[in-house]
C-alpha cells in the first residue's frame, strides 16, 4: 500500500505535516493543518503575511494543496488507497472518502455553532448534505449571499466574447449562437493578428477531464433552460430529459463542426491542457469560448491588468445565447446555488478536529477575519473613505493582480466557506469583485465603453436572463448526479455515457462527415443505456413531487 502513496503524501510527509506542528508553531499556540483541494491552486508562500495575521488572531494556519499532475478521482482514489489524509479535504469525489472511512460526521460540530448552522443553510438546505447513514461529512463553501446581493460578476457559465471584438462590431445585439460565430468570423477574416503580429484564434475548446463541460453541457442554455448540469427539467410536468440528444444540441455541436471546418475553432481544441489553455487565453488572442467564470477570469483577468491587454479590449463578457431568437435564456442564475456534491471536510487524521472547524466557523462568520480574506490589510490593501464605503487605489488594484503579490501577502483561503453579498456592517460588499465602485473603477476602458454600449451595469445585466423565476428544490441536479456510484445500474449508465461523451464529442466537432460521426456517436452513447441514468435522475425528481 506505501507504493501507492500519492505525490501529495509523499511530500507532506517528508515536509512532517502530518505529525503536528513546528516548534515555532507549538511555542506560538498556532496549529497547522493541511488542506487538499482536488483542483488546479495557486500555493501560498510559506511565510505569506496576511495567513500570518489570521494565525495571530486565530491560532490556525493552513497549508493549502491544489491538484497537480493527476485527474480529481486519481488523487483521491490515491488518497484512499494510501490510507493516510491531511487534515481536511475538498474532492469531486466525496462519495469516495465516505465509503473509505476518510471523513468524520460534521453533525455535531454544525449543532455547536447555531449562529453559523442557522444562517449558512436553511435546515432544507443542511439536509441535501445528509448521506445515506444520516450525518452531513461535508459543507460547500460557494455561492452563499449574506444580506443583500451585490453581485456584479457572472460566475457561471456563458459563450464569452471579447470586448474589442463586440466594439469592432459596433457593439451588435447578440442573441444566437449563429450571430455571436458569424461576428467572431468577420473580425477574424479583418483582424487575423494582434498588433504584435500574434495570430489571433477565434474560438477554442477545454476538452481536458472533467472541464470538457466547456464542450459538452452548452445544449442545455441553448434550449432555455437553466444548468441543471446532467439533465433538464421541464417544470410544468417535473419530466427529466436528455440534453445529450436534443435537437438544440444536435444543432449546437453541428456549428462548432461548420465552424471548426471554416479554421475558425482552434486546432489544438482537443488535446489542449487546462494549463495550456489558460496560457492560451493570458495571451489575448482568443476571441471567444464557452467556460465557467471561476474556470478562468480569477487568473486570466490578473495577467491583462499587469500586460496591458485590458487596455486593447482583450477582457471577456458574456453572452446568454439561445437557439434561435426570442427564446428565453437562463445561463444566469439569480438566486444561491446549494451544489450539495462536494465540499470542505474534516478528515479522520485530522490532528484537532474541534479546532479546524471553529477555524472553520471564524473565517466566515467573523467578519474583520473575512475582510482580511478578501480585501486585505486595511491602508495596504484597500482605504476607506469618509462614509466608511472600502475602496482601492489604482496601486492597491494593480498590486492586488499580481501573482507575486498574491502568493507573498494575499490569503483569502479561497475553498473555505464564504460569503458574497453585503458586509455585516451593511453597507459594503462581502468581496472587492462586488463592491460597485471598485467594479466600475477597476475596469479598463474598453470594458466600460462595451458595459455602456449595452446598458450594463454588470455581467448579469449583460446576459439577460430570465428574471423573477423561483428555482426547483431540487436545482441543481447535478448535485445528486455527481455522486453516483457504480453501484446502481444508473450510476454504471452515468459513468459510460461520461466516457463516450468524452472520447467522441471532440470527434463531432472535427468530423469531415458531420452526419455520419453523429450517428456513430448515437450508437455508442445508446449503447451506455442512458435510459437508466434518466429513469434514477426521474425517480431524485418525483420524490419532490410528495
Amino acid at each position: 500500500m506505501k507504493k501507492v502513496l500519492s505525490v501529495f503524501v509523499a511530500a507532506l510527509m517528508v515536509a512532517s505535516v502530518f505529525t503536528g506542528c513546528s516548534k515555532k508553531a507549538d511555542k506560538a499556540a498556532v496549529t497547522e493543518f493541511t488542506y487538499f483541494i482536488t483542483m488546479p491552486g495557486s500555493e501560498k508562500n510559506d511565510d505569506n503575511e496576511i495567513a500570518k495575521i489570521i494565525a495571530e488572531k486565530t491560532g490556525v494556519k493552513v497549508k493549502e494543496v491544489w491538484l497537480t499532475g493527476q485527474t480529481a478521482a486519481e488523487a483521491t482514489g490515491t488518497l484512499v488507497a494510501s490510507g493516510e489524509y491531511p487534515d481536511m479535504i475538498d474532492s469531486d469525489d466525496m462519495s469516495m472518502l465516505v465509503d473509505s472511512g476518510a471523513l468524520i460526521a460534521l453533525d455535531d460540530y454544525i449543532n455547536k455553532y447555531p449562529q453559523f448552522r442557522d444562517t449558512y443553510f436553511t435546515k432544507d438546505e443542511w439536509e441535501k448534505f445528509r448521506q445515506p447513514d444520516g450525518h452531513i461529512y461535508w459543507i460547500n463553501p460557494f455561492q452563499n449571499t449574506y444580506g443583500e446581493s451585490k453581485s456584479t460578476t457572472h460566475n457561471d457559465e456563458a459563450f464569452w466574447i471579447q470586448v474589442r471584438v463586440l466594439e469592432w462590431g459596433g457593439y451588435p445585439e447578440i442573441k444566437t449562437m449563429d450571430q455571436y460565430f458569424d461576428l467572431i468570423e468577420r473580425y477574424l477574416a479583418a483582424n487575423p493578428t494582434m498588433v504584435d503580429g500574434t495570430k489571433n484564434i477565434g474560438y477554442t475548446i477545454l476538452c481536458e477531464d472533467w472541464r470538457y463541460f466547456c464542450l459538452e453541457n452548452a445544449g442545455q442554455f441553448l434550449a432555455g433552460y437553466p444548468n441543471d448540469g446532467s439533465v433538464t427539467v421541464d417544470t410544468k410536468t417535473l419530466t427529466v430529459g436528455d440534453y445529450n440528444t436534443s435537437e438544440d444540441t444536435f444543432k449546437y455541436l453541428k456549428k462548432l463542426n461548420e465552424e471548426f471546418n471554416k479554421g475558425v475553432i482552434d486546432t489544438e481544441f482537443a488535446t489542449q491542457t487546462y494549463d495550456e489553455y489558460i496560457a492560451k487565453l493570458s495571451t489575448g488572442r482568443v476571441l471567444g469560448m464557452v467556460d465557467q467564470w471561476w474556470d478562468f477570469a480569477y487568473t486570466v483577468n490578473d495577467v491583462f491588468k499587469q500586460q496591458g491587454l485590458d487596455l486593447i479590449g482583450c477582457n471577456y463578457v458574456p453572452l446568454g445565447l439561445t437557439t434561435e431568437e426570442g427564446m428565453p435564456n437562463r445561463w444566469h442564475t439569480y438566486a444561491d446555488t446549494v451544489n450539495q456534491a462536494s465540499g470542505w471536510a474534516i478528515s479522520t487524521d485530522c490532528k484537532d478536529p474541534e479546532k479546524a472547524f471553529k477555524f472553520m466557523v471564524d473565517l466566515c462568520m467573523n467578519q474583520e477575519l473575512h475582510d482580511l480574506r478578501f480585501w486585505g490589510v486595511k491602508g495596504v490593501d484597500y482605504e476607506v473613505d469618509a462614509d466608511g464605503l472600502y475602496y482601492r487605489t489604482e496601486l492597491q488594484r494593480t498590486r492586488c493582480a499580481d501573482a507575486a503579490y498574491k502568493a507573498s501577502h494575499m490569503c483569502d483561503y479561497s475553498y473555505f466557506p464564504q460569503w458574497g453579498g453585503t458586509s455585516q456592517d451593511g453597507k459594503n460588499a462581502m468581496t472587492p469583485t462586488e463592491q460597485p465602485s471598485e467594479f466600475m473603477n477597476g475596469m479598463a476602458d474598453p470594458l466600460k465603453n462595451c458595459l455602456k454600449a449595452y446598458n450594463a451595469g454588470n455581467y448579469p445585466d449583460m446576459i439577460g436572463s430570465v428574471k423573477g423565476e423561483t428555482l426547483g428544490p431540487w436545482f441543481p441536479m447535478y448535485s445528486y448526479s455527481n455522486n453516483f456510484t457504480t453501484a446502481t445500474p444508473g450510476g454504471v449508465a452515468w459513468t459510460k455515457m461520461g466516457q463516450v461523451k468524452h472520447e467522441w464529442l471532440p470527434q463531432v466537432v472535427m468530423a469531415r462527415n458531420f452526419d455520419k460521426t453523429w450517428s456513430d456517436y448515437m450508437k455508442a452513447y445508446n449503447a451506455c443505456k442512458p435510459q437508466d441514468f434518466i429513469a434514477e435522475m426521474q425517480a431524485i425528481l418525483d420524490n419532490f413531487k410528495k
